[in-house]
């Protein structure tokens, strides 16, 4: 299969895995109703944790037998979460299902497919389209999402979404991968050549800040937007417009890294999302800082995630791209559950989100930092029975 075949069925389950995804936190207020915000976004945080723990074996599981298989069982799981979410009184189990399913259905898995099939000089640039499709999800679904909310309720939203997440099922069945030679190094000695790689290790920890302050601001700026006396549907449209703002962020890191240091991008992400968080914080929060902020933050979004991934396949090559991505995306996931449930921790003892706030700015300077010394230089390896 040709690769713009290949991108076009894998931006289209990405738009609709990830633009799901991204309407949570749409759901923090309504479902919280009657109760504290700690329960809701704690069930998030689980969430994003067993997405990341799942990941690896998501990954390993479609590096050996292909994507389909996963994404279709991931697709399932994530349906049948979405239901199970929309049930009163059912929050972790529901986020316990969706965590699993999304391991199955985004980036892990569907750039697995895309980093194989797209030749190296054009990796970086297939996986920014790919990832930018996420975003185009979320710009798509989150109004969609607020007018279900508004006008049908939380619980028949969330049907509605699991009705689509079905549709994930047929798009699966063109993405798999022909002619590439199936790997020969075990999968624990993949493991552990990663463990033991500085560059590996420096990438999972930038990454973990990735995950705290994207799903801190992704779950809780509508809530934090609320509080400001802004209406409900500025919250939906600043999601919406980071959706869209990350479209174009998303595949211009993508077009940059096949032309640039890939660690010196990152590390100007991190950089330049502690100086807009800054900015935010300390200006007047109305409804046109809310719209900058999120077009400045959108921007930064997820340019991290072609340029991450491109790195892995850099280093380690291709053979593993599913299981090593997951793993990185495993601390990235880690850094959510702690963005998503401090933030709801913290407001439920305080009363304010100011002290995450300045938490994702020290986050993000320590990444910038972390970046730094990663170099893309591929790994060489003694050959087999040396």
């Amino acid at each position: 299969m040709s690769l713009t075949r290949v991108l076009w069925f894998a931006g289209v389950i990405i738009t609709l895995a990830m633009g799901i995804r991204h309407s949570f936190g749409l759901f923090l207020e309504p479902l919280s109703a009657g109760g504290g915000r700690e329960t809701i976004a704690f069930a998030f945080a689980i969430l994003n944790l067993l997405w990341g723990a799942a990941q690896p074996f998501a990954g390993a599981w479609a590096d050996r037998a292909g994507a389909r298989r996963v994404l279709v069982a991931g697709a399932l799981a994530y349906a049948a979460g979405l239901w199970t979410l929309a049930v009163p009184g059912m929050p972790l189990l529901g986020s316990v299902m969706i965590g699993i399913g999304l391991a199955g259905t985004t980036y892990g898995v569907v750039f697995g497919v895309v980093g194989k099939l797209a030749p190296p000089h054009r990796r970086s640039q297939a996986m920014g389209l790919t990832a930018a499709a996420g975003s185009l999800g979320q710009f798509l679904l989150l109004p969609a999402g607020q007018w279900g909310i508004d006008h049908l309720g939380a619980s028949p939203t969330l049907l509605v979404f699991a009705a689509l997440t079905l549709l994930i099922v047929p798009l699966a069945w063109p993405l798999r991968v022909e002619g590439i030679e199936r790997p020969s190094q075990p999968v624990g000695d993949a493991f552990r050549e990663a463990m033991r790689h500085p560059g590996f290790l420096l990438l999972s920890a930038s990454y973990f800040v990735c995950g705290f302050q994207v799903s801190f601001v992704g779950v809780h700026l509508p809530a934090f937007l609320a509080d400001r006396g802004l209406s409900s549907s500025v919250g939906a449209l600043s999601l919406a417009l980071i959706g869209l703002a990350n479209i174009v962020g998303t595949w211009l890191f993508g077009h940059m890294g096949a032309r640039h240091d890939k660690s010196r991008l990152l590390s100007g992400i991190y950089a330049c999302r502690a100086l807009a968080i800054v900015l935010f914080v300390l200006l007047p929060v109305t409804p046109a800082s809310a719209i900058a902020f999120s077009a400045a933050i959108g921007f930064l979004w997820l340019g991290t995630v072609p340029l991450t991934n491109g790195i892995i396949a850099g280093i380690f090559g291709v053979h593993y791209l599913s299981m090593l991505g997951g793993l990185v995306f495993f601390a990235h996931q880690l850094g959510s559950f702690f963005g998503i449930w401090l933030g709801g921790r913290v407001y439920d003892s305080t009363g304010s989100y100011d002290p995450v706030w300045w938490a994702s700015v020290v986050l993000g300077v320590m990444a910038a930092l972390l970046c730094l010394p990663i170099r893309e230089r591929p790994l060489q390896r003694a050959e087999a029975g040396a």
